[in-house]
This record gives structure tokens, sequence and C-alpha cells, in this order.
């Protein structure tokens, strides 16, 4: 690899212009001439919007502007020591240090690693002292090459006394944990993933050292990163999230306090970070990383991860950013009918077309705004196989698997393969994607890979498969179902589905079952209408079913057998009455944590009550989730009622006669079952 830096864009005690606009776009000059880049004025541009993104001084007079952009050739740093210094946004004054970082936009994971080291350095006062104290460029250019790793440091005579062993360092006040240490694990992430992911993880770490504390950092650069051990993870008290971008995985996290706040903060202001973690910890209002146990088991892939675990992460993956498309899609649509009635399907998309505001159908402000509404809820209903299939695709491969899987998704609703489609879609692109991100390229190939080549090859491969040979067989499988529920419905065994649904809803309560019976209903409904009536059906027992665990244990914690529960149950079975009357499932799993062999055989007896009684008074939903608050889309509303309150009786009920005579299964043997 050449040089990153060399004399010729060194800049040294002079001035290059009044303001950091200015000293950028110098600085960019320089690398343009000497070859590195094809156009400075798109390099300072992209530097100056990263700049007015968020500002790149940092304490101690340096600043580092940096950017990925597509001018740049060649992986390069020019570097400024500056007389006078320059303001660019450091809380300590101006910047008498500036490094220009300047990376290709496909650059190679060896190249922003190289970018990546120095970051780290800047961070280490005695380099910054050797830069200020340095007598010409080519010194300079000596002290960065030594910091990334392209030159050798001259050696150092050895000592010839052996050095001490150092003392451990004592835990500052306020920072320790039940008479230890506490134990802190930060996750830092910028928008270039170059600079300041690393310049974050080394000042938290240096301060974590400092201070006493037992502090782990995972950087999520642009060139990766390696996840924590998911033991590190279940042993730390607390969380930082030191981010400007999504953190990876999240749910690796799950239950833990967790303090948020900018990845500069990491660099300005890492101590105050610390302290707030360690106070996260015994507050019981603190912000908890949100997720389930089980979902943040799952998420390490570890070679221990049994196959089957895998698949099950995948598809919950799917699956969860899948339902965001569909709550929000199916209120709208639910919307549209209660302003426009159950009649603007007919001409919705005519309207939106034709008409506005100052120009309104025969049906007046309701038609016009319920066609609004319906048509811009069922654009987001037809993302729901899409979305499920290019997120279980980036559950195998992460970001270059998204692609291929949006694709094959799209083709399964053009063949009307439906979600099972979309699921083996997903799977197929991802698989495709992941292969192709091991096969060991040539280095300059490396950067197209992501970007171009895999989501390229993957999307032809995965959707050629479903178009040429897959996706037939599955429409069919899906036409047979769907001909089989309005069999049983004509037949009148529509309440055995009724009463199947509604165990699956309960079984786990927002885990793989569960998941599997919600995604059903709510992909089904786009082939219901006033003639096809069974997808409303189950779309309605699958929502009154799924809300029955919560309100039963709300009501059993505190109303009929406060006795039977802890005072912390009861507090959570207050919040359980609105999680369960918005269709949030997840309100009983603090219960169900605690006591799953006696609360999970309670929730199903009700939620099959449930299921059945929604299938006898013939109740039909229209939206796919809300639960109490879009009444106005159930109907009968009143057959909605009692079929909850039936179910919630049942399970209350079960739950109590299991307290008071079934003993309590000891932790292990429950965590066994």
């Amino acid at each position: 690899m050449s040089e990153t830096i060399t004399p010729a864009l060194i800049s040294l005690d002079e001035s290059l212009g009044a303001d950091k606009q200015a000293v950028i776009a110098s600085l960019a000059a320089r690398v343009t001439a000497e070859g590195r880049a094809n156009d400075a004025d798109r390099l300072a541009a992209d530097a100056w919007a990263r700049e007015q993104k968020d500002e790149t001084g940092l304490p101690g007079g340096i600043a580092i502007p940096h950017a990925k952009s597509p001018a740049v050739q060649q992986a390069s740093l020019a570097f400024a020591r500056l007389k006078p210094g320059v303001e660019f946004g450091a809380p300590d004054g101006p910047a008498d240090l500036v490094f220009l970082i300047a990376a290709p936009d496909t650059a190679a994971e060896e190249h922003l690693a190289v970018l990546s080291k120095l970051a780290r350095s800047l961070m280490q006062e005695e380099f910054t002292s050797s830069l200020r104290a340095a007598k010409d460029a080519d010194e300079v250019a000596h002290i960065v090459r030594v910091a990334i790793g392209e030159e050798e440091a001259a050696p150092v005579a050895e000592s010839a006394a052996p050095a001490a062993a150092a003392a451990p360092v004592p835990v500052a006040d306020g920072l320790s944990i039940d008479g230890r240490p506490a134990r802190i694990i930060a996750v830092t992430a910028c928008a270039t993933g170059i600079a300041h992911t690393f310049m974050a993880a080394d000042a938290l770490t240096a301060t974590g050292k400092k201070e006493g504390v037992d502090l782990i950092v995972e950087p999520q650069g642009s060139s990766g990163y390696k996840a924590l051990p998911q033991d590190v993870i279940d042993r730390a008290d607390a969380v930082i999230f030191a981010v400007d971008v999504d953190v990876r995985v999240p749910q690796r996290f799950a239950g833990k306090p967790v303090v948020r706040a900018g990845v500069k903060a990491g660099i300005e202001r890492p101590g105050e970070l610390i302290r707030q973690a360690v106070a996260a910890v015994s507050d019981p209002n603190a912000e908890r990383v949100s997720g389930s146990a089980a979902a943040a088991a799952a998420a390490a892939d570890a070679p221990s991860e049994s196959v089957g675990a895998r698949i099950k992460r995948w598809l919950l993956t799917g699956v969860s950013y899948m339902i965001p498309f569909v709550a929000g899609g199916g209120l709208l649509i639910a919307l549209g009918f209660l302003l426009g009635g159950y009649d603007v399907t007919n001409d919705a998309a005519t309207v939106i077309i034709q008409n506005s505001l100052w120009d309104l159908p025969p049906g007046g402000i309701g038609q016009y705004l319920g066609s609004v509404a319906f048509m811009i809820g069922s654009t987001s209903m037809g993302f729901l196989v899409p979305a499920l299939a290019g997120y279980i695709a980036f559950a195998i491969a992460d970001r270059p698997g998204i692609a291929p899987g949006f694709v094959a998704g799209a083709v399964a609703n053009l063949m009307a393969a439906g979600f099972l489609g979309g699921i083996i879609g997903g799977l197929l692109g991802g698989f495709i994607a992941w292969w192709l991100g091991r096969l060991d390229v040539p280095r300059w190939l490396r950067g197209l890979m992501p970007v171009v080549i895999i989501p390229l090859v993957a999307s032809i491969v995965a959707s050629g498969l479903m178009i040429a040979f897959l996706g037939r067989p599955i429409a069919s499988l899906m036409l047979a179902m769907t001909e089989g529920l309005n069999n049983l419905a004509a037949t009148g065994a529509i309440v055995v589905v009724g009463v199947i649904v509604g165990l699956m809803m309960c079984f786990d309560l927002g885990g793989p079952v569960n998941k599997t019976a919600y995604a059903f209903a709510a992909a089904g409904l786009s082939a219901g209408s006033s003639t096809n009536t069974t997808p409303y059906l189950i779309m309605a027992a699958v929502m009154c079913a799924g809300m029955v665990p919560p309100i039963a244990l709300a009501l059993a914690s505190t109303v009929l057998a406060r006795n039977l529960f802890t005072p912390v149950e009861q507090q959570n079975g207050k919040a359980a009455w609105l999680l369960g009357a918005a269709f949030i499932s997840e309100g009983a799993i603090p219960f169900a944590a605690a006591d799953p062999l006696r609360v999970l055989p309670a929730s199903m007896a009700g939620g099959a009550v449930t299921g059945a009684l929604c299938m006898l008074f013939n109740v039909q939903s229209r939206a796919p989730h809300g639960g109490l608050f879009v009444f106005f889309a159930i109907d009968p509303f009143w057959g909605f009622i009692v079929a909850l309150v039936a179910g919630s009786i049942v399970t209350a009920l079960v739950l109590i006669v299991l307290k008071k005579f079934v003993r309590k299964a000891p932790v292990a043997e429950a965590v066994a079952a």
C-alpha cells in the first residue's frame, strides 16, 4: 500500500484562510495537486457537508475534517499546522493541528484501518506534542507514518532495571457497584466510521482506566466491527451508546440500563458519560435497551448457535422490521374506511390523482381524505413482503443482503407468492449475498463487492430462481391455503381456526410462534373483500387473542388476587392494562419470564376461548394493529369486547388457581422447560 501522507501534503506554520471552510478547501487542493483526487471542489464539498452535520473540532487544538468521496482516488492525509489557529467548533477554542482525512467512497478495509489509527493517535498527548515540535514536513510525515503503521519507530534503548508492575487503579468515588468496580460496555459509531468512532472509543477506554472502571468498547467502524462476546455483555452493569448512527444488532444489549449520546460526547465528555451509566444502574426509571432476553441471546452469531436458532433469529428480524409497515399502513387503511366508508376502495386511486382539496370528489371532503389515507396505507402494506424478505436477508448477510432480499420479496409479490414467498426469497437472497461476501477477491475489487457486485449478482440469482422455479409452486400453495380457510368458513369449522390462532398468539407472547400467526393474518388482509371476509375474521381473532395475556395478568395482579403477586409484578400489572388495550402482547412478558409454567398455560386457555368466540360472533377487523383504539375498523365491536373479556377472565382465573394449588417450579427447572 502506498504512503498515505507525504511532505507535499503538509503545510507548516502558515495561514490557509480565515475560516475552516477555506482551510478545508486548501487541504483538498493539496490532495488533488498530488494526483490523489480528481476534483478538489468535489472533495472540499464532501468534507464541508460532513462538517456541517457535526463540527470536527476536538479538545486540545485538534480538528479532523474528513470525508469518503468519489473524487478521492487514493486514501490520503493532508496536514496543516496553522498560525494562527482557526475555529472548528471545539469547546476549548481554535484548532492549530488540522488533518484532512480523504478516503475513496469505495475504500478498502486496510485504507480505512490506517485512517482510523491516525484518529486514535490524536487522543495521545505525546503524538500531538511531537507534531507541534516538528521542525519540517519530513519529520511530520515520519511521525504520522509511524503512528499509522507505515514506518517503524526508532528503537528505544532497554532500561537497565525492570519496570515495576503497575499498581491497581483505585475506583473513583461513586463508580463502584456492590463493592467492586462498575462494569460498563460502550458502543461508538459515527456517520463515516473513520475518525470519531475510534477517538471516542479510546477516550472512553482511557477515562475508564483512569477512574478504575471495568470498561470495554465496541467501535463500529466502516471497515467492520468485532462484536463483544455475549458473556461480556451479560456481565455488564450498563451500556453507553456514543453514536451518530444506529447501533448494529442492539438486541444483544436488551434490558441493560443505557446512556445515549452523540459520538463527540464520547470524546469530549467521557467521564460524564461513565458516571451517568453507573448512576443508571440504581435508577429504576433509567432508560433500558429495548428487546427481549430471548432476542438478546439469539442476536450473537456464535459458533455454538444451532441451525434452528439461527433460522429463528433471521425470521424474527424480518418480522420485526416488517411490523411498522403493517401497523402504520393498516391503521391508515382503517382511517380511510372511517372517513370515506368501506366503498372508498372502489375509486381511491382515481380520486387522489384527479381530485384535490380545492376540487373535491362527489363524496366531499370525507371521500377525499379517506381515499388519501387508504392509498397511503395500501402503499405501505405493499412493502410487507419486500420488507420481510429484505430484512431476513439483512439478518443473514448484513447490509449487502438488503437489496437482493427486497428485490426477491417484490418478485414474490408480483407472482402472488405471499409472505411464504417472501420468506423463501429473503433466505435465498441472504444466503447468496453471504456466500459472495466470503469469496477471496483481489484487493482492487473488494471496495466494489458490497455496493455493486453482491447486490447485483445476488438479486439476479435469487429473483431468477423465484421467477423460473419457485414462484408458481409457492403461489399455488398460498392459493390452496386461502381456499381451505374459505371452505372452513363456509362449513362452520372456522371456529377451529380461531382456537388455533388463539393458542399460537398466547404460546410465546411475541416470540416466533406468536409472530408467525400475526404475519399470516396481516399478510392475508390484502386478499379480504366484502365477498371474502375470512382474512378479516382471522385478523380479528389474532388481535383479540393477543390482547388477552396482558389484560388478564393486569386483572389478576391489580384486582382479583394482589396477594399472589410481588410488588414489582403489581406495578407491571398497572402498565399491562394499557399495553393490552393497544394489542402489545409483550406486556405479559415480565410475568411469563418469572413464572412461565403457570402463566403460559393460563394465557393459552384464555386465548383459545377468545379466538373461538371471535369466530362464533363473526367478528371482523380491517385493521392489523391498534387493539381497542381501532374500534371503528372492528365489526361487531360488541362481539370483540365480549370475546376479549371472556378470554381475559378465563386466563386470570386459571392463573389464580395454578398459583394457589400448583407449586412453582425452581428456576432451573423452568429454564429447562
